[in-house]
């Protein structure tokens, strides 16, 4: 069959993302099926999409969903109103079957097929495409393969269906320069699934609730193979890259080994570290290490089901500056527990850090299941069956929004390390100047004076 690939995503802010998805998906399908892809972040114009449309004649085309909304409380942005002009274009300029796939589609499948004018779905890892070709093909029934949904089929999720994934050589994609001038950025996954319990986190029931691992040394492989292409930098999409200690730095040895010489970042739990952990790391190329914080006082942790306390965060923290390593924290105000106390108390234990930019978001977007429906259920946040497509934030009863604003507003003055929510425009029109200039990677560090 011929099949067209299309990335909906078209966030550049405050840095485009390259659609890693695609790349694992053409790999699982193509041979026997012949592959091509289209990327909207470099498309842009729907009028591109129709040309290649009516030129290509693709049997099924499939649509990426990364993200449902930007799920930034203070600057919220949804992404369907595009999505939906994009299918009406497919629609007009073809004849081809629709399949919706993706994180953002995994998350809310019923009210994605409910909204959008599509023939399937595809719930979990788009590896599973082949399965649904293969039944096209053979004209069977589509209905009895796991974690593929019809308009008319209930949602049905499935554990994940592969145990192994591999990336394959990079596709000579016509966009990959797009995100080679805009950061020399390249992404990279060394692992899937989340075995931790943090009630707000989707990760677990989009990839798994257990750690699958790529071979340190395929990953190498991929890594060398992205540098050669021209890549500069590579950033790391798992949902948390020492989640394993042990694996990440087989990981950082077969990096070195392989002689991958560009930097990398990646998003980290701060858990105490193994000695000399983030030195290893820092001599294999990390650079930037994001911590998912949320925050600094051990009730709410406890209550967010975070496997760490403070005193680890302080640990993690000094031992990624004593390794020149550059440090962000993100946290989260108004979760289930928390109260003014609290927050100030995180507020804070901040002061205690130096040298890092803080990401702070207000409320916690609530998303089905995950520990935070239930508590949001139970505290009639929100009603049975609510419809979570329009976005929801959890708010602690405990704690008043104005108050909270305000000790947030003041604690940060003037700081300009500090970023409230996914930014603000002018911080994205000075990221993407430097990366004119010929600067690499989220270069978040610049916030810090």
């Amino acid at each position: 069959m011929k099949v067209l690939l299309v990335s909906t995503n078209t966030m550049t802010e405050p840095y485009p993302v390259y659609p890693i998805g695609l790349d694992y998906v053409m790999n699982a399908i193509s041979p026997p099926h012949q592959v091509k892809t289209v990327d909207m972040n470099e498309v842009k114009d729907l009028h591109v999409l129709a040309g290649v449309l009516s030129q290509y004649l693709p049997d099924l085309i499939g649509l990426s969903i990364r993200n449902i909304d930007n799920m930034d409380n203070a600057n919220m942005k949804t992404f369907f109103g595009e999505i939906s002009k994009l299918i009406a274009v497919i629609r007009q300029h073809s004849e081809g079957l629709i399949v919706l796939g993706g994180s953002g589609f995994t998350i809310l499948p019923g009210e994605c097929m409910n909204r959008l004018d599509a023939d399937f779905g595809i719930i979990g890892e788009g590896e599973r495409l082949q399965l649904l070709l293969q039944a096209l093909e053979r004209n069977e029934r589509v209905d009895d393969i796991p974690g593929i949904v019809t308009q008319n089929s209930p949602v049905m999720f499935t554990e994940p269906w592969s145990r192994s994934f591999q990336r394959g050589v990079l596709p000579d994609h016509s966009y990959i320069s797009f995100y080679l001038k805009r950061g020399g950025m390249l992404n990279l996954q060394t692992k899937r699934g989340c075995p931790f319990k943090c009630i707000y986190c989707t990760y677990p029931h989009i990839e798994g609730r257990q750690f699958r691992f790529a071979e340190p040394v395929e990953v190498a492989n991929t890594a060398r193979m992205l540098q050669d292409a021209g890549a500069r930098y590579l950033y790391m999409t798992d949902s948390t890259f020492n989640g394993n200690y042990e694996h990440s730095l087989e990981v950082a040895a077969a990096f070195r080994k392989a002689g991958v010489s560009i930097p990398w970042g990646g998003f980290f739990t701060p858990t105490a570290p193994p000695p000399d952990y983030y030195q290893i790391l820092a001599d294999a190329g990390l650079m930037h290490v994001e911590f998912g914080t949320e925050a600094f006082s051990d009730t709410v942790l406890a209550s967010y089901g975070k496997p760490f306390q403070v005193e680890d965060v302080f640990i993690s923290h000094r031992e990624a500056l004593a390794a020149g390593l550059h440090v962000a924290h993100y946290l989260m105000t108004g979760g289930p527990g928390e109260n003014e106390d609290t927050l100030r108390e995180t507020l804070t234990n901040t002061d205690r850090l130096v040298k890092t930019v803080f990401f702070i978001f207000n409320g916690i977007r609530i998303y089905p299941h995950t520990a935070l429906y239930s508590i949001a259920l139970k505290e009639e946040q929100i009603e049975p069956h609510h419809d979570l497509f329009e976005p929801v934030f959890y708010w602690s009863p405990a704690l008043s929004r104005i108050t909270a604003n305000g000790l947030v507003k003041n604690h940060i003055g003037r700081r300009t390390n500090w970023v409230i929510g996914s930014g603000h425009p002018q911080m994205f029109k000075i990221i993407e100047r430097l990366h004119t200039r010929g600067h690499v990677g989220p270069l978040w560090e610049r916030l810090i004076q």
